[in-house]
């Protein structure tokens, strides 16, 4: 059986602890400071009830009658040109329908009560299981038809 020993000094022994404690700094460093993500879906935003959408809109400075309008709807198993468009709306927002391709999602419909004098305003919330997938603000007028991410300011 063989058996080691060591002898150090107070200053190997300092040292070493100073060793030790540079270690463990930067890894706390490096395991701690990462950039921030945009929402996901394990991160989302819970909306499964009326009030935690209405809340959401406010968010926005968006005011509703908080009567909302639900469907179900499928989002398409392969993406054509106009779906591609829309889901660009949806990351800028940090969302993406790719993801829930072929999945059966509600969207829940609020009519828009102070957006820039304009009555046909409607905002679009994409729920899947209880978690905001997607959003969006629309004027259905033929006239003056627009389709935006829910947090644009134009």
């Amino acid at each position: 059986m063989r058996m080691f020993t060591f002898k150090m000094n107070s200053k190997q022994i300092f040292g070493l602890i100073l060793l030790l404690t540079g270690i463990v700094v930067v890894l706390i460093t490096f395991l701690t400071n990462h950039p921030a993500k945009p929402a996901s879906k394990s991160e989302g935003i819970r909306c499964s009830t009326t009030q935690e959408r209405v809340d959401y809109i406010n968010s926005f400075d968006l005011k509703t009658d908080s009567k909302e309008e639900s469907k179900e709807i499928i989002i398409p198993e392969q993406f054509n040109d106009v779906y591609n468009k829309y889901n660009e709306i949806q990351k800028q927002q940090n969302f993406d329908l790719t993801d829930y391709k072929g999945k059966t999602a509600v969207m829940y419909t609020y009519n828009i009560t102070n957006y820039k004098d304009n009555d046909n305003v409607i905002a679009n919330l994409i729920v899947y299981d209880g978690m905001l997938i997607g959003a969006d603000l629309c004027d259905t007028s033929a006239d003056n038809g627009f389709l935006v991410a829910l947090n644009d300011k134009t």
